[in-house]
């Protein structure tokens, strides 16, 4: 039984401190990765992710530009 992610999470935006509502995006083919994003009422894109940390650093870093890359 693997447990899967919540579809949904809140985060408080770091612009205008209020709530920010971010979605589980489908579009990772990675299993490393869950990545999500939400864009705030003010319009700042709030991105988490969770999964492996490196992976997910690299997530955070790239403002959403992400596509995953094995390394070997």
């Amino acid at each position: 039984m693997s447990n899967k992610p919540a579809r949904t999470l809140t985060f408080k935006c770091n612009s205008c401190a209020k709530p920010v509502t971010v979605y589980l995006q489908k579009v990772s083919a990675c299993s490393h990765i869950q990545p999500y994003q939400g864009i705030c009422a003010c319009g700042k894109v709030r991105l988490h992710a969770t999964g492996q940390k490196d992976a997910v650093e690299s997530f955070l870093a790239s403002n959403g530009e992400w596509t995953h890359h094995h390394h070997h």
